[in-house]
């Protein structure tokens, strides 16, 4: 089930932007006020922030949530008023179709209007740079700076700036598939060599896998529900019932290979279901796409993760002599390596993986057709692959994450004071070898487990993710995690 929010969550909240953007409640703390307060201030700190070689042109976007076309419109209004130029999308599309629009028309930055994989309830508003990916901390602090003191940011007497709209999917597409062997998966597809079943989730991957293949798959979940059926547009297996139950059907009928792909509400991140019906998370599909790249295609650089981020990537990553760069968790800082450094991929835990030869930015439909790709130039199912890297690394593992609703931000005080001031040295009978607190507090276990331990940047929930080499090992690590919390609150 999804966290779904208590009475003292429609108390107003200030304006703070998370790991990736600023999100808040429907009518309580995100409404059509506070985006057209917002937006124009996110404007100008991108101007401050990249200068005006960019040109004043701010595309805007948005997904399929509730009413986000309005407030899209709210802040392209209260863009262009200030003197900005502004393109606005003309239909719901994925949050990196708009990255990519920002790249590819030189703009100075886009604004999204989504709420990526939280519950109907929420809506938010994601900042992009003109190089086509999340603005780092810096910029979206300006904001936040900028909404104590409007008066003094905003231009006096502003001359507003052009209006018009665009379709931001023809570009888009035509990225993407200049970056993937496409024929040969349009090939695998129409012979029944493969079948490809896609779980949009209610959200902005909707027809997309059949724009960029041009022929048509098995599309779950296609319609517009806003409150996505009581769930949430996140790629977990709890949400994706349908989908279990497609490819368990297919697979009676059918003796190719399989696959069940899966994308969150803005199509910026990706699971799979291979074609036994077995969930597979980015854990797994990170590592199939490093040797897939890697080997297939001839790239080369670093390997980017976050703390959350299995150790089997760097094991993958040594294979194929590639260096590893460990990030806290949020693809913007995944987005920074990227402009610095040569960067094959970049990949979190939740499902957010993108390319140092694409825009830094991550993009569930371009490592969905990656994942494709994978398959058809192998011959073999997700599993098998991933099999056989284990194999090669002589390491196998098992993850799981589980995520626990915070009463009030007393009880989130409470347990970060327990954390900074009286850490555990023990966890579930394992001594704690090493903690890593980039983001959060990793424990490093005795027996080669490890426990991190972290808040949300995006709802109040305590985050709590582990990997062992045994399931029954993650299970006593999260249950312990658990227990701790409970005795804190």
């Amino acid at each position: 089930m999804a966290v779904h929010p208590s009475p003292s969550s429609f108390i107003s909240k200030p304006i703070k932007f998370g790991t990736d953007g600023w999100r808040g409640l429907i009518a309580a703390d995100f409404t059509f006020e506070r985006v057209a307060q917002v937006a124009p201030l996110a404007a100008i700190a991108l101007e401050k922030s990249y200068g005006t070689d960019s040109g004043k042109t701010v595309i805007v976007g948005y997904d399929r949530r509730f009413l986000s076309e309005e407030f899209a419109r709210v802040a392209a209004e209260s863009i262009q008023a200030i003197g900005f130029d502004v393109l606005l999308s003309e239909s719901y599309a994925p949050t990196p179709a708009f990255s990519w629009a920002a790249y590819d028309k030189k703009a100075l930055g886009a604004i999204v209007i989504t709420a990526s994989h939280n519950p109907g309830g929420y809506s938010g508003l994601k900042v992009k740079g003109g190089f086509g990916g999340s603005v780092p901390p810096e910029v979206t602090q300006k904001v936040e700076e900028f909404l104590a003191d409007e008066a003094s940011v905003l231009p006096k007497d502003p001359v507003p700036g052009s209006f018009s709209t665009f379709d931001p999917w023809p570009s888009y597409c035509q990225v993407l598939r200049s970056r993937v062997d496409v024929a040969s998966i349009k090939h695998a597809v129409a012979k029944g060599d493969l079948t490809v079943f896609a779980d949009v989730m209610h959200g902005a991957a909707a027809t997309g896998l059949e724009r960029l293949l041009e022929q048509p798959i098995h599309e779950l979940n296609s319609d517009r529900d806003p409150l996505f059926e009581g769930g949430a547009p996140e790629p977990l297996p709890r949400y994706l019932p349908k989908l279990f139950q497609a490819i368990k059907t297919h697979g009676k009928e059918s003796g190719g290979l399989t696959v069940g792909l899966v994308f969150d509400g803005d199509s910026d991140r990706i699971a799979a279901v291979d074609g036994s019906g077995e969930f597979l998370s980015s854990q797994i599909l990170i590592p199939i796409l490093i040797e897939h790249l890697a080997t297939r295609r001839n790239y080369s650089g670093e390997i980017v993760k976050t703390i959350s981020g299995s150790n089997l990537f760097p094991r993958i990553a040594q294979l194929y002599d590639l260096p590893v760069h460990e990030t806290p968790i949020g693809y913007k800082y995944i987005a920074d390596r990227m402009l610095e450094s040569e960067v094959l991929l970049g990949g979190e835990e939740s499902g957010g993986i993108g390319y140092g030869h694409h825009i830094p930015e991550r993009d569930a439909l371009l490592s969905a057709l990656y994942v494709l790709e994978a398959i058809v130039q192998s011959g073999q199912d997700l599993s098998d692959i991933y099999r056989q890297l284990q194999q090669k690394t002589h390491y196998s593992s098992h993850y799981d994450r589980i995520d626990l609703p915070l009463a009030n931000m007393e009880v989130r005080s409470r347990l970060l004071n327990a954390l900074e001031t009286n850490a555990p040295k023990e966890v579930a009978g394992q001594a704690v070898n090493d903690v890593l607190t980039i983001d959060g507090y990793k424990f490093q276990l005795a027996d080669d487990s490890w426990l991190l331990i972290r808040f949300s940047g995006t709802e109040p929930v305590l985050r709590l993710y582990s990997e062992a080499i045994a399931p029954e090992d993650v299970r006593r690590n999260l249950n312990w995690a658990k227990e701790w919390a409970s005795s804190i609150e």
